[in-house]
């Protein structure tokens, strides 16, 4: 059964301190998060980049993002059995195109009918490599799919994670879902405001900027390779 944890229980999940002062300097000691992250929305055709970036992750991320150590076989399940017509996948690219983010935004079944006790709603799961943490990737992730599920009809955001995965956890309590734990298994509940003539324009608008984000890359890199391959002739 699940439990409620209030507030002043959530300190194992680092929310004291994000009330004290020292999270003035644990900001100073990161990384500038950056106010604009390039969040591009993957389709089927990227499916062996999203194993890529999972194959990288270490076994102590695996077991975080998927709640087992995830051997390659199942992440390779995982990654074919991805519903692109349904769900949506976004991933952030770095500056040799790798896929340092990836965030599955995944529609839960029920909560459309007249019984059901909970509104529609989809789940949210994350993974950053270590060569992109300590940017606030996984916060931005995050707020972008609160944006396409409310665009989507959901009403509400789920996140199923283990109670030692904090940061996830600090990112759903900073925006203010209600935390169940049962054990080792935790339960983040955002509910949502309903979408907005904004928020499809802001969505629209991001998914463009992102795609000449990334085309801006491609092209550099090329131009990169060729001049580099040029020199080499000479």
């Amino acid at each position: 059964m699940f439990t409620v944890k209030p507030m002043s229980e959530m300190e194992r999940f680092g929310m004291q301190a994000l009330k004290g002062g020292s999270e003035a300097a644990e900001q100073k000691q990161r990384r500038p998060i950056p106010r604009w992250v390039p969040i591009r929305t993957l389709k089927a055709r990227h499916r062996r980049r999203i194993l890529d970036h999972l194959v990288q992750l270490d076994e102590h991320d695996r077991y975080l993002r998927f709640g087992s150590p995830a051997p390659l076989e199942q992440m390779s399940r995982y990654t074919a059995s991805i519903d692109f017509k349904r769900d949506e996948v976004f991933g952030v690219f770095d500056r040799r195109l790798r896929l340092v983010a990836v965030a599955h935004l995944a529609a839960l079944p029920g909560g459309t009918g007249p019984n059901s006790k909970r509104p529609p709603a989809m789940e949210f799961g994350v993974s950053v490599l270590p060569s992109g943490r300590g940017r606030g990737l996984g916060q931005r992730l995050f707020e972008h799919a609160i944006m396409h599920a409310r665009n989507h009809g959901a009403r509400a955001l789920v996140i199923h994670a283990l109670t030692e995965n904090r940061p996830m956890l600090r990112i759903a309590l900073r925006a203010g879902a209600q935390l169940e734990t049962d054990g080792a298994d935790a339960e983040a509940w955002l509910n949502l405001p309903p979408d907005t003539l904004g928020s499809h324009l802001e969505g629209s608008l991001l998914a463009v900027s992102a795609d000449l984000a990334f085309g801006f890359k491609r092209n550099y890199l090329r131009i990169k390779d060729w001049l580099t391959s040029l020199r080499g002739s000479l």
